[in-house]
């Protein structure tokens, strides 16, 4: 496979239908806006970091088809995912005189995408918006569904709606800039598609991580195709997360804990789910549902892309009852017991809860020096 061919990912949604579209020189161009509805002004969403790359090529892609194109730039990081922040955008359309025809643009990660798709939901009770991630994280991942928040200092993403994009525009050449951590914490999402429902997948990735780290093009190309194909799948069959969506959430329960437990931004959050995937799957292995061996498998790819496998310490008192009490604050949860995405066997995933007990060994297990299986 080229990376110059253009690659599509359907979304099927019935009316909310729409497409990915996966290529090299893809943003910039303005024939990958053409089949977006008119509109008299739109409004790129930005941050710090990546507007002074790619915002002026972006205007200046959007210029031939909105007679106004503005701007509006975001402080970058996950701890700046607030209201404070969402307010800069709503600032902006109301300063400009956005309309319900206005299109919003999320050019950047996760952050920028969740933000962007937040205030869409809202600004009028709803326009319309468009993805382009720039990040490996937002292009295999937060990109892709509709999922739309902001963070609380009590829980990550627990104010947000379900909204989905008008498209999807992943331009692999934006890859180009990633820092390496950045490109690490992408991958923590990359992989957890091979535990909850493909296991080729997965072997794929530990045969072609060097290719992947040295940022090829075409193994590139590959893993956000494949992503998005396995995520396409999935939210297909279950749009608001009502049931087999929740298996996505591999390595969250315990990597949102980490995040908000350190403080939103000193993890990243790519690092918390790694980190996130390998206590699930410690916990997976006491449950009985997989071998010892599949936990070794997985935690050495998560260690060999450059993740953390040892968790840190959210308190010196009770760790293990401080990463509980920020677990029950995970979405999952209900009335206070805890579900966790657990691995029912190589390639398939489970949502469970697990006594206590044993979720507080496998914390302190997880948390010390020494990572052991059993």
């Amino acid at each position: 496979m080229k990376a110059k061919d253009l690659q599509t990912v359907a979304i099927d949604l019935g009316s909310r239908s729409y497409h990915i579209a996966i290529r090299g020189s893809l943003f910039d161009n303005p024939l990958s806006y053409t089949e977006l509805p008119s509109a008299q002004s739109a409004l790129i969403v930005t941050n710090v970091t990546v507007g002074p790359l790619y915002a002026h090529a972006l205007q200046k892609a959007l210029a031939g088809k909105y007679p106004q194109v503005y701007t509006v730039v975001l402080p970058d990081g996950e701890e700046y995912k607030t209201w404070e922040s969402l307010n800069l955008i709503f600032d902006a359309l109301l300063s400009h005189g956005c309309d319900r025809k206005t299109v919003l643009f999320a050019l950047g990660g996760g952050v920028v995408g969740d933000m962007t798709g937040f205030a869409a939901a809202s600004y009028m009770r709803g326009v319309p918006f468009v993805q382009v991630p720039t990040t490996l994280l937002a292009q295999v991942d937060s990109s892709v569904g509709g999922k739309t928040a902001i963070n609380h200092p009590l829980g990550k993403n627990m104010i947000g709606a379900f909204y989905q994009p008008l498209k999807v525009v992943c331009d692999l050449d934006t890859l180009k800039t990633l820092p390496e951590r950045e490109l690490s914490a992408g991958l923590a999402e990359v992989i957890k598609y091979g535990p909850i429902a493909d296991m080729d997948f997965l072997a794929w990735l530990e045969l072609n991580i060097d290719a992947i780290k040295a940022y090829d093009p075409a193994a590139l190309a590959h893993v956000v195709k494949r992503s998005c194909e396995i995520k396409a799948w999935v939210v297909g069959q279950d749009e608001r997360e009502s049931g087999l969506r929740a298996i996505l959430n591999f390595g969250h329960t315990f990597g949102h804990a980490i995040e908000a437990g350190l403080g939103y931004g000193e993890w990243l959050h790519g690092e918390g789910v790694g980190c996130g995937m390998v206590m699930a799957a410690h916990l997976s292995h006491r449950l009985g549902l997989v071998d010892a061996l599949f936990v070794v498998r997985l935690t050495a790819l998560i260690a060999k892309v450059g993740l953390p496998v040892t968790g840190p310490l959210l308190s010196d008192q009770d760790n293990a009852g401080r990463y509980l009490e920020l677990m029950r604050l995970d979405k999952k949860s209900e009335a206070g017991d805890i579900k966790f995405v657990l691995i029912d066997g190589p390639g398939r995933a489970v949502v469970r809860s697990a006594p206590e007990a044993m979720v507080r060994q496998v914390i302190d297990r997880c948390c010390s020096k020494l990572l052991s299986t059993t």
